[in-house]
């Protein structure tokens, strides 16, 4: 898959293409996404997704308010995968916003993207405003020569829902649900960075997973069973997200305790991958009450671990 950085980069090969933002690339997007890649072959084009960074909405709206099942590195690594010839991120701003329909058209799809079919959902606009819809897209098509395939209201309905409920799962906690509709396991990566190190001192230490992206969706606080590859070596542990309140924490934390695992990894880039939620987070009476129901954790996981096929 070639990756560029701007639609004035593309080269201008024919192309078949889809237009979306993609987040999860879960099992929705990927019945799409072989759409485009089978239609290209048909029609001697490569395919190509257009996609945008930041999101029209961290742009448009409240950059806070918006959280995202992928970050764009992850992105563009979830979609090398489903096969697609070219991806294009081009960088979303006012300016851009600002295009009118028929400039989008004549200087975006046809002159830079040399677009000979376009596959898009029925509810899609675009444009200043976002005033032209799929009607305007097909009239366009006729004028400029290219085709138009509309996705169906039930297939679009279905990656919504999926996309929603993907959110909604992980803010609840059902990691299995979650994954079932992704098709993979949810996952972070982050930098492992000096914490307080009062893990060590109960017998379970930590490594504190720091996200540069505030924009990633992170699960609700609670204990979570996770597997991570280092250097090759696939490790598994149980991972705790929150305030740590029985030790009089303040800030939302990530740590993990990786089992059967003794290396420095500070400054390491570590990528987590979530396998079910184990519990809440909870503030004990004690220090030793928490040691204690760690304990029940790890045991919990390395059973889960024994009896699940991963």
């Amino acid at each position: 898959m070639k990756t560029y950085t701007s639609i004035s980069k593309y080269n201008k090969a024919k192309s078949v293409i889809t237009i979306g933002t993609f987040d999860g690339v879960h099992i929705g997007h990927k019945k799409i996404l072989e759409r485009i890649i089978h239609s290209a072959q048909e029609l001697d084009c490569e395919s190509t997704v257009l996609t945008f960074f930041p999101h029209p909405r961290m742009v448009l709206q409240d950059h806070s308010s918006v959280k995202l099942l992928n970050t764009i590195d992850e992105k563009t690594v979830l979609l090398e995968k489903t096969g697609i010839d070219n991806l294009i991120i081009h960088s979303f701003d006012k300016e851009f916003s600002r295009l009118t329909a028929e400039d989008f058209v004549t200087t975006v799809l046809v002159n830079q993207l040399n677009i000979q079919k376009i596959i898009i959902g029925h509810d899609h606009r675009f444009g200043r405003n976002r005033t032209a819809d799929i009607n305007d897209l097909i009239e366009y098509g006729k004028e400029y020569g290219f085709e138009v395939e509309q996705i169906s209201v039930q297939e679009i309905n279905e990656i919504a829902v999926s996309s929603t409920k993907i959110r909604n799962a992980i803010l609840e906690g059902n990691i299995a649900l979650a994954n079932k509709y992704l098709g993979y396991n949810y996952f972070f990566s982050g930098e492992v960075v000096k914490g307080k190190q009062l893990g060590r001192t109960i017998g379970f230490p930590t490594a504190n997973i720091q996200i540069k992206e505030d924009y990633k969706l992170i699960p609700k606080n609670g204990v979570y069973i996770v597997k991570s590859t280092f250097e090759k070596e696939i490790i598994y542990g149980m991972m705790n997200i929150g305030n740590r309140p029985t030790v009089g924490g303040e800030n939302q934390t990530i740590e993990v305790n990786f089992f059967n695992f003794d290396r420095d990894i500070y400054a390491k880039l570590i990528t987590v991958e979530i396998l079910e939620c184990i519990r809440e987070e909870h503030k004990f009476e004690s220090v030793e009450a928490l040691k204690t129901q760690i304990q029940k954790d790890k045991e919990f996981s390395l059973n889960y671990l024994n009896n699940t096929t991963l």
